[in-house]
């Protein structure tokens, strides 16, 4: 086997990887977590019979990629530089970011909703969005440290404890918005979550 063989077989494989997300992201959307299965993935790639088990062990683990797809743009704003100089800064880069990360989750509304209910009944899924969970939450303490170090925010203030909970707050207030519970505008939601934040958090 020489090397451009070996390379049109890894493209190939590529492609069929690249088909079978695809394909179960318009299984999951047009089935539900629960009733998506790797056959209707498969035969909606167009691939051989058990292909998709070749890639992927089962539809959970699928759809687990199929999530770090959707987190991107989530991940892109929770990674922006956070450096405030004063309150006021602090104020308009969270307002940003929490206007970003709400409206992400609208522009995946569909695939955000089969998500709540994958996790609510996958522990592989659960297992994931719980290390993203996580991943945001160390993002969040490490500004909060830093508006601590420049006399910003109080130091009183467990890093660590306030991260999780701004998540936490975020995170349902992005279901309730995905599921459709709520009628407020994204600036609404945006502006109210970083008032009751910001004036907690960070010293008059």
């Amino acid at each position: 086997m020489n090397t451009a063989q070996l390379s049109k077989r890894q493209l190939q494989a590529q492609q069929t990887r690249i088909n079978l997300l695809h394909a179960g992201r318009t299984i999951f959307l047009q089935n539900g977590f629960q009733k998506a299965t790797m056959a209707q993935i498969n035969k909606h790639a167009k691939t051989g019979y058990g292909t998709a088990y070749l890639y992927f062990a089962n539809k959970d683990e699928l759809f687990c990629e199929l999530m770090e797809t959707i987190m991107q743009k989530m991940y892109e704003i929770a990674d922006r530089s956070f450096q405030p100089q004063t309150k006021a800064e602090a104020y308009e880069q969270i307002t940003s970011q929490a206007r970003g990360f709400l409206q992400s989750a609208l522009e995946e509304k569909e695939m955000m909703q089969v998500l709540k209910e994958a996790a609510g009944v996958s522990p592989i899924v659960e297992e994931k969005w719980n290390k993203i969970r996580t991943r945001f939450i160390h993002g969040i303490a490490k500004d909060i440290q830093y508006v601590q170090q420049a006399g910003l925010a109080k130091t009183s203030a467990n890093p660590s404890l306030i991260a999780r909970s701004w998540f936490h707050m975020n995170e349902q207030i992005m279901w309730d918005l995905v599921l459709g519970h709520l009628t407020e505008t994204i600036d609404e939601i945006a502006d109210s979550l970083t008032d009751l934040y910001t004036n907690g958090l960070y010293v008059s």
